[in-house]
């Protein structure tokens, strides 16, 4: 594709798209996953999809990306495992040189070894689990049937003695109440023991007595330690339980109910001797058990420590290899099955590498036949490319979140990159402030090498990749702070003393009144004495009400300069002289020229009102100024500048539409040799439409569209320039809030003469400071500089419309969506 040429603005690398080519490549198949790897290290190349029609499984290389995606799973498969295990992978730099089927098999080897030892490590931790339970059953249980049957033989020997009866000690825990009844009705009663979680056994036991009737009998003995479940292996508080019952029927539903609530049930004999021995074998298999465990636990870390060596090198590995083979299913096969033909978007000045990098992908593929290289002609809009680093990236982002810019469009970033933390700083100005966001931020940038590899948390990452940003914003603040000479809100006579004293006693806290000139201009920023008292600001806020204006104005013109520039670029004379021209005019001949006045009111110090000037100026133009008058001719230069107000508005309105009716008829007769593909508006359309012959051109919709323009250009004049006095509120608001939280907490605290009274008035002082000023204060004079720009300058100029270059680069490759 043939570079667009025009002129006005130097076409720097930041400030229009890299000039871009539409290249074609022939690559033999033997060679071309080598020339597509290749190409990946130089990152320069974006390939355009040549299978659209097809699925993804109807693709050439949907295997090979299928086997990757396998391999990647059970690379994620040793992450988790790892960072279970408290292993870290080792980062690596050295290059691997492996075969994807042999590295296939060398990951299914490793996963099978370690789920085989992951499945076995599980059982005899359950099983270890289950040991456990059962030792606490089997001691407090236990306990249970010790007290009863001691109890039960002291009955039987004092019965004994009076020769009452004799008893058996067949169920020693209920021998009281079987002594009373008849032994011709005794009953046998079983029981279940068990561990039931801790705040479940109230309602255990409640619904098992409700479930019987009332015909069971519950001990329970609290687990002093968490017991590690051996079902979900959770550390849960348990007790211990035993549950007499009579009949089957009560058994079954006892049983039920234990299961209902995750009850863990084991064997127990009410033997005492029995029981001992039980309590011997189970502490045997545990001390065997232990010893098992912490064997395989050292087998599967030294597996984890294999795997962790390499880990980063074949996780690298596999995300580039499947890149590879997902741009090599964009290309499409010829018809001989021998060549993979591919296209792609390329900056110009990368055609050297990226013919190296086929040379050398030739070349080390032992290819008969190189691949072929060349320029295509179109008329398709390329991608937009612009060459960013670490300090202008931050402000590219920001530009970008409003739309990317056309191919050669003017960029606004390279004027971002001071109006935007200026404008900020405007409302922000306070170099105490300013001076705390700075040292934040060179906290963030001493620590970048180190943050930089670390995964960190939304907010903490977005401040991170803005940290140049920010820097700029801190830097800024401080100088606005100093011309607004406000340390927390405080004026310091830093550059020398007040120029103005009192004349007496009376006027100590007066801002105008009572104030003599006895010293020279302060030198840098506002007068100190320009303070006055807090509660009434009238030459700081006239100050910072007209320097608002003259901020936007000055930006407006800026944004309708830049407009020029594009359409020069795009030798677009319709644009030159019937967009730009008017704009500018209409816009000066008003707000341009209430700028003019402000400056010439500073500089001769009138007392003229400009509010009754520019008012007047429309409802009696041709009224005598009097007091309001700053310079002779002033009446009929506001004549003229009406005048020329009026005029550019039909001037932006009718003669575009009819112009660009005629260049459509001369176009079509052959009268015209001034191609419109060359013009900015139908770029874009011989790019959407080029295939499609001759486009339509219907002069109603676009004699509405420039109506449309018209006005919204002429309504948002007046309406941006009114938008840019929030400079001037949120400035307003921040000195004000510092000055409250100053007067109101610290000073306050202060006057209290007591140690305690004050050092919770500074703590209050600081998080009202910290949380308000310099966080919240921070992000709403973050955003509206950011809607200054989107809307109030970039309206003028930047259309937006564009798509960005993203190139094949193993550089990009991130975390992939599987």
């Amino acid at each position: 594709m043939g570079e667009v040429r025009g002129g006005c603005c130097p076409s720097m690398y930041l400030f229009r798209s890299e000039p871009m080519q539409l290249v074609q490549l022939i690559v033999p198949t033997e060679s071309a996953h080598l020339t597509v790897s290749y190409l990946g290290d130089v990152g320069l190349l974006q390939f355009k999809d040549l299978n659209v029609e097809k699925s993804p499984f109807q693709r050439t290389y949907a295997a090979q990306i299928k086997k990757c995606g396998e391999m990647a799973r059970k690379l994620r498969y040793f992450k988790e495992q790892m960072l279970k295990a408290g292993f870290c992978p080792k980062k690596s730099t050295a290059q691997v040189d492996i075969n994807l089927d042999d590295l296939e098999v060398k990951l299914g080897e490793l996963e099978a070894e370690l789920v085989e030892i992951n499945a076995n490590s599980e059982k005899l931790q359950r099983a270890h689990n289950e040991l456990v339970e059962y030792k606490l059953v089997l001691e407090k249980a236990g306990e249970f049937f010790h007290v009863a049957h001691s109890g039960a033989t002291e009955l039987q020997r004092e019965y004994e003695s009076r020769q009452i009866t004799e008893e058996s000690l067949d169920t020693p825990l209920l021998l009281e109440q079987e002594m009373l009844t008849d032994s011709s009705k005794q009953v046998k009663l079983g029981f279940i023991t068990g561990l039931v979680p801790r705040e479940k056994s109230m309602a255990f036991e409640r619904i098992i007595f409700r479930a019987t009737r009332g015909n069971v009998f519950i001990r329970h003995a609290v687990v002093e330690d968490p017991v590690t479940d051996p079902v979900s292996g959770v550390k849960i508080e348990k007790n211990v339980f035993v549950v007499f019952y009579s009949g089957e029927k009560a058994k079954n539903k006892i049983l039920k109910i234990c299961e209902a609530f995750g009850a863990n049930r084991y064997p127990f004999s009410e033997d005492l001797g029995k029981q001992a021995q039980m309590i011997t074998e189970v502490s045997g298999r545990l001390s065997e058990l232990k010893t098992t465990i912490d064997v395989g636990l050292l087998q599967r870390n030294s597996l984890l420590q294999t795997i962790g060596d390499q880990f980063e090198q074949w996780d690298l590995w596999v995300r580039k290899e499947k890149s590879v083979y997902h741009t090599l299913n964009m290309l499409s096969l010829d018809v001989t099955k021998k060549c993979l033909v591919g296209e792609g978007w390329s900056p110009i000045f990368a055609t050297k590498q990226i013919q190296h990098a086929l040379e050398r992908a030739a070349f080390d593929s032992n290819s008969q036949v190189g691949a072929i290289f060349q320029v295509l002609q179109t008329k398709e809009l390329p991608p937009t490319y612009f060459r960013t680093n670490k300090f202008t990236s931050p402000f590219q982002e920001i530009v970008d979140a409003y739309g990317v810019a056309k191919y050669q469009e003017a960029n606004p970033t390279v004027y971002t990159i001071v109006t935007f933390p200026f404008l900020f700083a405007v409302m922000f100005g306070d170099w105490g402030h300013g001076i705390c966001l700075l040292l934040a931020t060179l906290f963030l940038i001493a620590r970048e090498r180190k943050y930089s590899s670390q995964k960190l948390g939304d907010i903490m990452e977005m401040m991170f990749g803005g940290r140049y940003c920010i820097l700029m914003m801190a830097l800024f603040s401080i100088f606005t702070g100093l011309i607004y000479n406000e340390f927390f809100s405080v004026p310091f006579e830093l550059f020398a003393p007040s120029a103005y004293v009192c004349r007496d006693l009376s006027c100590r806290d007066a801002t105008t009144v009572g104030l003599i000139k006895a010293r020279p201009t302060y030198p840098f920023g506002v007068d100190p004495a320009w303070h006055g008292t807090r509660s009434e600001l009238p030459f700081l806020n006239s100050l910072k009400m007209k320097m608002s204006i003259l901020l936007g104005v000055a930006q407006m013109n800026l944004g309708i300069i830049l407009s020029y520039c594009n359409a020069k670029f795009f030798e677009n004379s319709v644009n030159i002289w019937f967009q730009f021209v008017p704009q500018i005019i209409f816009l000066n001949s008003l707000f341009g020229y209430l700028s003019i006045l402000i400056l010439v009111k500073w500089c001769i110090g009138s007392q003229a009102d400009l509010y009754h000037t520019m008012i007047y100026m429309f409802l009696s133009p041709t009224d005598d100024l009097g007091e309001n008058q700053l310079f002779v001719g002033q009446k009929t230069l506001q004549l003229v500048l009406l005048l020329l107000a009026l005029v550019a508005v039909p001037w932006m309105l009718l003669p575009k539409p009819f112009l660009l009716k005629k260049q459509h008829q001369d176009r079509h007769r052959g009268q015209s040799y001034t191609p419109l593909q060359s013009t900015e508006e139908t770029f874009q359309l011989e790019s959407n439409h080029g295939s499609h012959g001759h486009e339509e051109f219907e002069f109603s919709e676009v004699f509405v569209h420039q109506l449309i323009h018209t006005i919204e250009f002429v309504l948002g004049s007046v309406s941006n320039t009114a938008s840019y006095l929030r400079l001037w509120a949120l400035s307003l608001a921040h000195s004000e809030l510092s000055s409250v939280f100053y007067d109101k907490l610290l000073m306050l605290a202060w006057g209290y003469n007591n140690v305690v009274i004050l050092i919770v008035g500074i703590f209050i002082f600081i998080c009202a400071t910290v949380g308000v000023l310099l966080v919240m204060e921070t992000l709403s004079a973050f955003l509206h500089a950011l809607r200054l720009h989107w809307v109030e300058f970039q309206n003028k100029f930047y259309e937006g419309d564009g798509y960005k270059f993203y190139p094949f680069s193993f550089t990009l490759i991130g975390e992939e969506d599987e």
